[in-house]
């Protein structure tokens, strides 16, 4: 019954409902009745060979519905049809950060409280899966489009632990299952000589970071990244303000919310280090933002790069 709904409520399948692709599938919305909405994720088919199989995926789903945080999208259910894969997942209405970050109106609306927060509830869902799961659950794409917000700004991440259900390894060692962009830099090296490529936590501690840097200069920071760890980047850029390479379409933060800001910038550097050891835990980002103690004394205004990382370990080679 339910699954003879969501073609009634997606007319099966059409384009029109589409408010998501993903790596793994593409998502719709689905109204069931006037109270009753939910996002439904159509998995891509599974060719005859792959080592995915029915069991191993129904087994993994039931594991995750078990998953209790406010901050990870809700899984509703599965359906496994001989058609399709169908996962049911709460719909949240107020779009993904991605979106948000594009678009300059929304990016008005979301000021800097309202984005130290997203990075704070991001830090707490990931410590959660990371340290307080009965088995640890790595993410593997942490990124902008995966971070949803709610009518309120309050922030979920989506899309969680889909690469872990869709492989049948045992091991840390998988196909790799990423977001080039928001990719930790060892798996990126590893790809290049491999197909497999070995994962941990601390790959999405790499991702986090890039993601709170996205939420307050208000874009992706590849090329800032690239710059940083450039062999030729010149040192005299460090001198550059923080203020300067924040979302320029809002006002600069000032006293209390400068300092958040201020911080989220030191802990998402902190996160890029190219060495996973030299990176802190997710639970070691999250009671920081918690805490929410400055790194500096000094108004936002005095505040450089150089301040903000340590260009020796920045630029460490693993």
């Amino acid at each position: 019954m339910v699954y003879e709904k969501i073609i009634e409520a997606t007319e099966d399948f059409d384009d029109k409902h589409i408010i998501g692709v993903g790596g793994h599938g593409i998502v719709y919305k689905a109204e069931l009745s006037r109270s009753q909405v939910v996002a439904v994720k159509k998995l891509h088919p599974l060719s005859e060979d792959s080592e995915v199989n029915l069991k191993a995926f129904t087994s993994e789903i039931r594991s995750l519905i078990e998953i209790r945080h406010r901050n990870i999208v809700k899984l509703h259910g599965f359906c496994s049809h001989s058609r399709h894969l169908l996962l049911f997942y709460q719909f949240l209405d107020g779009g993904s950060l991605e979106k948000i970050s594009n678009n300059d109106e929304l990016a008005l609306e979301f000021d800097w409280v309202k984005r130290v927060n997203v990075v704070k509830v991001v830090a707490s869902a990931l410590s959660y899966m990371h340290h307080d799961c009965s088995s640890t659950i790595t993410h593997r794409d942490i990124l902008s489009k995966n971070v949803l917000l709610d009518s309120e700004y309050e922030s979920h991440v989506s899309d969680f632990g889909m690469a872990r259900i869709m492989s049948s390894e045992t091991s840390y060692w998988t196909s790799f299952s990423g977001t080039f962009g928001y990719t930790a830099p060892e798996l990126a090296h590893t790809m290049e000589v491999s197909e497999k490529c070995e994962v941990s936590e601390k790959c999405d501690v790499y991702s986090f970071g890039v993601v709170a840097l996205e939420a307050i200069i208000g874009r992706h920071p590849g090329d800032l990244i690239s710059s940083l760890l450039s062999s030729s980047f010149s040192l005299s850029s460090y001198d550059v303000l923080l203020e300067d390479v924040l979302d320029q379409r809002l006002a600069h933060p000032t006293n209390r919310v400068a300092e958040k800001v201020v911080l989220v910038a030191k802990i998402a550097l902190t996160c890029l280090h190219t060495s996973p050891q030299s990176r802190p835990t997710m639970q070691q980002v999250y009671q920081k933002l918690l805490n929410w103690k400055s790194p500096f004394t000094k108004p936002l205004r005095m505040i450089t790069l150089r301040e903000l990382i340590d260009l020796e370990n920045l630029n460490e080679t693993s």
